[in-house]
């Protein structure tokens, strides 16, 4: 069997691609986890409505930005056309996101075929796996970002909406013509960013301790030991 360090390489690329698209779809499809934030941030106190109107204006919104529906709508709340192209640029960032989860899982699973069926296997760089790699190289990535939001959140977040949404300014609600904004506060995106951030450290953490468990190198001095 043939070692490669392309296979290498691309495995690494497939997980850390999984591991970041994947956490990040994580609040993106688990309502519940905004459902949490209603109380504790009292959302009704502040806004005046119940929650079952809030969770069917965030309900409505999140269905339009995931695709789920053609249609923009945000409950009993006003909105503007200028509040929904910010929606509609929203949908775009998450459908890429989608698609990028599906191409990297294709790829993964493909990458693995072809190791498990003997073809090819990865070959260590400096005595460590793809696994390693890739949860090392993501986990250096999301310190430095995470270091970045925890000292200025607010600037992080004026960062963040210039460098995905370059030349718009549609994220800048006026309460009084898109009053989905009531019922978004930094708060949720504050967390959001945070349970992306453990997510993502949780299963670095893990692709490194699976790495050194396995130990990549021992296979390659066995076979060399048996070569002599």
């Amino acid at each position: 069997m043939k070692s490669s360090k392309s296979l290498t390489v691309l495995l690494a690329l497939a997980l850390a691609l999984v591991l970041l698209t994947g956490s990040i779809a994580v609040p993106i499809l688990c309502r519940p986890f905004y459902y949490a934030h209603i109380g504790p941030l009292e959302l009704e106190a502040s806004t005046g409505l119940s929650q079952a109107e809030i969770r069917t204006a965030f309900g409505e919104m999140l269905d339009y930005c995931q695709g789920r529906s053609e249609e923009f709508s945000t409950g009993v709340l006003k909105w503007s056309e200028s509040g929904k192209s910010h929606f509609t640029d929203v949908r775009f960032l998450f459908q890429l996101n989608f698609q990028v989860l599906a191409c990297a899982l294709g790829l993964l699973a493909a990458l693995l075929l072809i190791s498990s069926r003997g073809r090819q296997r990865p070959q260590p760089l400096l005595g460590r796996g793809p696994a390693f790699w890739a949860g090392a190289g993501l986990g250096i990535v999301f310190l430095a970002v995470g270091a970045l939001a925890a000292l200025d959140f607010d600037r992080a977040f004026v960062v963040f909406h210039t460098i995905f949404f370059p030349g718009r300014d549609n994220w800048l609600f006026d309460p009084a013509q898109d009053q989905i904004i009531y019922i978004l506060p930094q708060e949720y995106f504050r967390n959001c960013a945070v349970l992306i951030l453990a997510l993502s450290a949780a299963g670095c953490a893990g692709l490194v301790i699976f790495d050194f468990i396995k130990k990549p190198g021992r296979n390659t001095v066995h076979s060399k030991l048996q070569k002599t």
